[in-house]
This record gives structure tokens, C-alpha cells and sequence, in this order.
């Protein structure tokens, strides 16, 4: 029986090459990190300093992230 591969070369390409901005695409990275911002500020003044805090804010920084790389990789 052939191997199959859960990723070809071409999904390897795009996630593991740079990916220049493109027109607009600046502006909506500062929208997500603005609106993380305002999150994560929220979450900061309403809970207690803990790992469940600091865990909500690895958590917003993840969505960041991968939002960010949504609109790099597949655009």
C-alpha cells in the first residue's frame, strides 16, 4: 500500500516560506492586535493575577497569531 501524506510539498510551501504584506493586509493585523488589546486589557483588570489569567492571555495571543497567518497564507 502507497504512503499517503497528510501534507503535500504545496501546503509545506505556504507555511513555512515569507509572506510579504500585501495592500491592506497591514491594517487588519493592527485590527487584531487592537482588539486582542482591548481584550486581553479587559481581562487583566477583571481577574485575579494567575496561570488561569496568564493562560487567557497566551490563549489571545494564539488567535492573533493564527488570525494573522489566515489572512498571510490564503490570500
Amino acid at each position: 500500500m502507497a504512503e499517503q501524506r497528510m501534507i503535500d510539498s504545496g501546503e509545506l510551501e505556504t507555511r513555512f516560506t515569507y509572506h510579504a504584506p500585501k495592500p491592506g493586509q497591514p491594517e487588519r493585523y493592527t485590527q487584531l492586535r487592537d482588539a486582542a488589546w482591548d481584550l486581553a486589557c479587559l481581562i487583566v483588570d477583571l481577574t485575579p493575577a494567575s496561570r488561569e489569567q496568564s493562560l487567557a492571555i497566551t490563549k489571545i495571543e494564539e488567535a492573533v497569531f493564527w488570525a494573522s497567518s489566515a489572512i498571510a497564507r490564503r490570500e
